[in-house]
């Protein structure tokens, strides 16, 4: 095996990846090995598509393999290696010779030219080819950018000839009034970068053939509704069904302008027509990986897909996914969202933990960023890391709640002691889980042994799931349940605004069966990002409720978010460029 002469104490992750690139299976090896058609495959360069809607024909009648998810605790800035234990795990269940597999999302291009990075997780726990998977892999993100940008393009272009034209006119011209209020505008435009400049514009400057004037906003393209859509989506008509849906904006009676309305829905499908499927990616020990939907689980969904789900449940005996941040975000969203429209019940959900994390949550020093850590994080210190357990076992009693069974994973650093972790197995395994210690960054499947064999050991028992509300639940009921329940606070206090359009969703028919999206920071368990640990007697604060009416959700606002992060003053696109003479592309890791 490739894997074997690498060494990520040496090697920096775009080097072991370009070793590892040299002996990836092609996509017809791939075929061959998954017991895929010719016609499944969907070649492009060095990838390939996989035809979710034959391939799911084809296998609907074979049993569906063991299902697990990967979540996590409070992340610090750093990240606490959710994807690398994901990939870690899926190369450790393929020692056990497992036939083993997985889904990931797609990373987006403003955290990847920024300071984030791209995602594909690290050391021997590495997706290649990463270039590729960095840089805009088959397009889906380029096409609903360009999706949903034409729904704003149907906007503005409809506001500007009602505002030039009688009803005799626009009648001439095939239109009918819609009598759009350009006050009230719920969609904006996207780009798939960090650009705080855009985050509020003034567009249509000029004269009357320049566009209607209005104000607007960009967001990044990943915390597009079209996103949130593709994560949930069952398949091609359920697609072009929910783009119909979505709210664009009001008229000035207050009734929804959707893009069916402006006559641009089946456009935007055919734009998205090919996101339905997923793209095949490996890891570094050649175990095949889709990738497919995006990432911001504080606005979206958070997840890879239902459809993702779905074929890896068929073509693998274990199928691994993750959900984004902590278990108080995105597993709750895995939860009573996703598994909740796709049907199906993971048998285990493997609690991603460090012992750097747990010591900065119980009071050790701030994490940036790009900056050393703090000595504190590089020492034994068993007090700290005792009082920053405490967020392990909350987000532990998260899952529990759920239903699912629980393992949690330590994610091993070199810094690591014997005493620490001790400590944190002796926690958690007398919250009721299992707790397996893993080294997948260094070892790869090897390092991952313990932990696959402690989900392998959980796959034996039943799962279950056990929604945290019903949806006949009203909106703000339903808030107050997941602000005590998941994050752990005293209550809810709704501005007047965001009360009285909870108010108005509840009172909706055509809203009663909207899934609640929580919109929070993924850096405490509170609204506010400094807070960590596992704080006690806090309010949260609701100060708006966005609507997403195509993928069915209403999306409760806590504290301030921003659909549009900001570029840093030392992102990575400086360090990005490519070696003319073999084309290749340098510096993006």
């Amino acid at each position: 095996m490739t894997t074997k002469k690498l060494d990520p104490v040496k090697l920096k992750d775009w080097q072991i990846a370009e070793i590892a690139e040299e002996r990836m299976p092609t996509p017809e090896q791939y075929r061959e090995r998954l017991g895929l058609k010719k016609d499944e495959i969907i070649p492009y360069g060095k990838l390939c598509r996989l035809d979710f809607m034959k391939i799911s024909e084809r296998l609907k009648n074979r049993p569906d393999g063991k299902f697990v998810e990967v979540t996590a605790i409070t992340p610090t800035p750093l990240g606490e290696g959710k994807t690398t234990t994901t990939l870690g795990l899926i190369e450790g269940l393929g020692k056990r010779k497992k036939n083993s597999g997985g889904c990931i999302r797609q990373p987006s291009g403003g955290p990847t030219m920024n300071v984030k990075g791209t995602a594909a997780g690290g050391g021997l726990a590495l997706l290649i080819p990463m270039t590729e998977f960095s840089l805009g892999l088959t397009g889906d993100i380029n096409d609903i950018v360009n999706a949903h940008n034409l729904a704003m393009v149907a906007l503005n272009a409809r506001l500007q000839h009602e505002s030039n034209y009688n009803d005799e006119e626009l009648s001439q011209r095939k239109l009918r009034r819609l009598d759009i209020d350009p006050k009230n505008i719920e969609m904006g435009w996207v780009m798939d970068f960090c650009a705080q400049g855009l985050r509020n514009i003034i567009m249509g400057i000029g004269g009357k053939m320049d566009g209607y004037m209005m104000p607007s906003r960009f967001g990044i393209a990943v915390s597009s509704e079209l996103m949130a859509i593709l994560s949930i989506i069952r398949d091609l008509k359920d697609l072009r069904e929910r783009l119909g849906k979505i709210t664009v904006a009001y008229d000035k009676k207050g009734k929804p302008v959707t893009t069916e309305d402006l006559e641009v829905a089946g456009a935007m499908c055919a734009w998205m027509r090919n996101t339905i499927n997923p793209t095949l990616m490996s890891t570094v020990e050649y175990q095949p990986v889709m990738v497919h939907a995006g990432p911001f689980a504080n606005i979206a969904v958070g997840q890879s897909s239902i459809i993702g789900d779905r074929l890896g449940l068929k073509m693998f005996d274990y199928h691994v996914t993750e959900s984004g941040f902590g278990a108080d975000i995105g597993f709750e969203k895995f939860w009573n969202v996703k598994s909740r429209l796709s049907g199906l019940v993971p048998n285990v959900s493997v609690l991603t933990s460090t012992i750097r994390a747990m010591k900065m949550h119980g009071g050790g020093p701030k994490v940036v960023a790009g900056r050393p850590l703090d000595e504190a994080y590089q020492k034994e210190n068993l007090g700290l890391l005792e009082k920053g357990i405490a967020n392990l076992l909350h987000h532990l009693s998260i899952v529990k709640k759920s239903g699912i069974t629980p393992v949690v994973c330590i994610n091993s650093f070199h810094t690591d002691t014997k005493n620490e972790i001790a400590l944190v197995k002796r926690y958690a395994e007398k919250a009721g889980a299992r707790c397996a210690v893993s080294e997948h960054w260094r070892k790869g499947g090897e390092g991952a042994l313990e932990l696959a064999d402690a989900v392998i050991d959980a796959c034996r028992e039943k799962p279950s799931i056990k929604f945290l509300y019903p949806l006949e639940m009203p909106l703000r009921k339903r808030v107050e349940l997941i602000a005590k329940e998941v994050y752990g606070a005293s209550g809810v206090a709704w501005t007047p605004e965001a009360e009285a359009k909870a108010k108005k969703f509840e009172e909706d028919p055509a809203m009663k069966n909207f899934n609640t999206m929580m919109v929070k920071t993924h850096l405490s368990l509170t609204h506010d990002p400094a807070i960590k640990g596992v704080p006690k007697g806090w309010t949260l604060p609701v100060r708006d409720v966005l609507v997403f009416s195509g993928a069915g959700f209403l999306c409760p606002c806590t504290g301030t978010i921003s659909l549009m992060p900001g570029t840093s003053s030392d992102p990575a696109f400086r360090r990005v460029d490519v070696d003319v003479k073999t084309g290749k592309v340098k510096g993006l890791f």
